[in-house]
């Protein structure tokens, strides 16, 4: 998905969409034939209104896997300190294939990079090869995870 910026303007949802996507959140493969009939539109409608979403970038369909099911035995949470502008080192993070996704934050580090690795050597070259090397950072703390506990992608909508 693309950035987000939590300041710009977020189209407006109407209930109908909101319901397109908390049917597609339980199951991002069902028919649009069938979400027509519980909501009450037409499958062309939904087919519509939900290219509409992906469009706008409300929306992205894809399959999760669970990464060490599919060959990435080392997944870890990067904290990273920044000196200078955040934006370059941003970018340069979220071009590394490894990194599933970057967070700015207000704390301690100033950007949380949570990455897929296929092992400990591979997370080891990332780290000290590859994000370490990138202009303006200085510091990076690493939090291996043992066992991923929950994720879920179905927390709806406002």
């Amino acid at each position: 998905m693309t950035e987000t910026n939590r300041s710009v303007a977020r189209p407006t949802l109407d209930d109908v969409s909101k319901a397109i996507i908390a049917r597609l959140q339980t199951d991002g493969r069902v028919a649009y034939s069938a979400i027509a009939r519980e909501i009450g539109l037409s499958e062309a409608a939904v087919r519509q209104r939900v290219q509409r979403l992906l469009d706008s970038d409300v929306l992205q369909i894809v399959a999760v896997t669970d990464p060490a099911q599919v060959g990435f035995d080392r997944q870890a949470m990067i904290g990273v300190t920044v000196k200078g502008d955040l934006h370059p080192v941003q970018d340069a993070l979220s071009k590394l294939p490894e990194v599933a996704y970057v967070v700015l934050t207000a704390g301690r580090f100033d950007l949380l990079v949570e990455v897929v690795c296929i092992d400990d050597e591979h997370l080891l070259d990332l780290l000290t090869a590859q994000i370490r090397t990138i202009d303006g950072v200085t510091e990076t703390e690493t939090f291996v995870y043992l066992k991923l506990a929950k994720q879920r992608y179905d927390w709806g909508t406002r």
